[in-house]
């Protein structure tokens, strides 16, 4: 069965890959707590790089610091059977349950 963790891996590979005039790269800490995709791309002749999503794994929520995709990550996350209740938009300034912050500041 897959963990919570694999689950995301796999929705965050999706966000990866080949754009327009360049690429989406995901990157991750060794024990897959934080991830991020960053995209770089040549624009008019010059190089554009920009983070588009940040998200972290603390316990058994997902949360999502930033994310600037047409597909939010919170879709696709529900889409591949994460319960909306394991996810905390940050970016939208929902709360992280009190166990959750004293995990994420340690």
């Amino acid at each position: 069965m897959d963990t919570l963790k694999d689950t995301l891996a796999q929705v965050l590979k999706g966000y990866a890959g080949e754009i327009g005039n360049g690429k989406i790269y995901l990157t991750s800490t060794p024990d897959q707590s934080i991830w991020t995709t960053i995209a770089i791309a040549r624009v008019q002749k010059k190089q554009i790089t920009t983070v588009t999503l940040v998200v972290r794994l603390v316990d058994d929520l997902v949360i999502i610091d930033h994310d600037n995709n047409d597909k939010p990550l919170v879709d696709a996350l529900v889409q591949a059977g994460i319960t909306r209740d394991h996810i905390v938009l940050a970016y939208a300034g929902e709360s992280l349950p009190t166990t959750a912050v004293a995990a994420s500041s340690g």
